[in-house]
């Protein structure tokens, strides 16, 4: 389930025309970095693995609308941040990761 969610963000990434592709390409390299990240996850903890990706779907999806609407951007970015909580102790690196693609989509200017 969740290679299929960070499918789709790969291939709202790819196909965004509101996007650099300087910056699908940063994306695209934290995603591949995200997916390493919570393929590491234990199996006790993959229902919260499984929010985080879906939270990086929501956001994927407002940043690349073509018709941009900040405030659900806004929320989908705070809903990403927060369901990596709790998650800093174990698993440090998957939090950056998630703070990084946070920072970038809210970075594209919207």
């Amino acid at each position: 389930m969740i290679d299929d969610t960070i499918q789709k963000i790969e291939g709202k990434i790819k196909g965004a025309e509101s996007i650099t592709s300087e910056r699908k390409a940063e994306l695209l390299q934290l995603l591949g970095t995200l997916k390493a990240e919570i393929a590491s996850v234990p199996e006790t903890e993959r229902e919260q693995a499984e929010s985080i990706a879906g939270f990086a779907e929501r956001s994927a999806h407002e940043a690349t609308r073509t018709k941009q609407n900040p405030e659900l951007l806004d929320l989908s970015l705070r809903g990403m941040s927060r369901s990596v909580e709790g998650f800093e102790k174990s698993h440090p690196q998957l939090v950056q990761i998630v703070n990084n693609i946070s920072q970038t989509l809210s970075n594209l200017g919207i």
